[in-house]
């Protein structure tokens, strides 16, 4: 099955914009399918069906990820020295190594969330222009911000008790 469909499939990911990715994608494609064929330990009904499903997923997680990774992490001094305004004086060291957690916190989040805080913090950003980029509804977009700015704020919190 994977020479059979392999050019097809590799065609299939150039098209959607991800040529340098494409062998890679096939791979992790047939990866996906022997994991769920071991998973259910039966045969999958029709795997030639189920191989595209698979491929059309990853696709779309292959563009989101892709949309978003252009947002650089770097620019997000906003964030900082909006999390940070809460606190008394600190020396410029520990001012140094929380901005260097927060961007690694940012890291973490998942792409949407992270994306949303850059456009509302750096960008400016409304809620209603937000959801309007991401075709998401406003709430959604206050959702992802209360959720990202909740895990910033407990990891800093760790991190100063840690202190």
């Amino acid at each position: 099955m994977f020479s059979e469909h392999r050019q097809v499939l590799r065609g299939f990911f150039v098209r959607r914009g991800a040529s340098h990715d494409a062998e890679d994608m096939v791979q992790e494609t047939y990866l996906r399918l022997l994991r769920a064929h071991q998973c259910q330990g039966e045969g999958i009904a029709n795997p030639e069906a189920y191989l595209f499903t698979v491929a059309l997923n990853l696709a779309r997680e292959q563009a989101v990820r892709r949309r978003w990774s252009l947002l650089p992490l770097e620019e997000l001094e906003n964030i900082t020295t909006l999390l940070a305004a809460e606190e008394s004086v600190e020396d410029a060291a520990e001012r140094a190594q929380r901005q260097q957690r927060l961007q690694e916190l940012l890291g973490t989040l998942p792409e949407r969330t992270r994306a949303v805080l850059v456009m509302q913090y750096r960008d400016g950003l409304t809620y209603r222009q937000i959801g309007e980029r991401l075709g998401v509804s406003s709430h959604m977009v206050k959702k992802h911000v209360v959720r990202g700015l909740s895990v910033c704020r407990r990891a800093l919190a760790d991190t100063a008790e840690a202190w």
